[in-house]
């Protein structure tokens, strides 16, 4: 994924972030575009998780 891709896909989360939080109310339509981006960033952040555990951990065997 290039960076255009990363930041369309931020856009992207934001947006539906956004929309969560419009239709609640639960936050002054002032604030929600940047808790807005908070969010899609904290969403990034899941998506490249910094260690791998469980199954695809496992390294695959290289046969000789």
């Amino acid at each position: 994924m290039n960076d255009e891709d990363k930041g369309m896909l931020r856009d992207i989360f934001a947006g539906l972030a956004m929309n969560g939080w419009i239709i609640s109310g639960d936050y002054p339509n002032e604030d929600i575009p940047n808790i807005a981006y908070v969010m899609a960033d904290a969403m990034m952040e899941a998506r490249d998780p910094k260690e791998t555990v469980g199954l695809p951990a496992i390294k695959k065997r290289v046969r000789k």
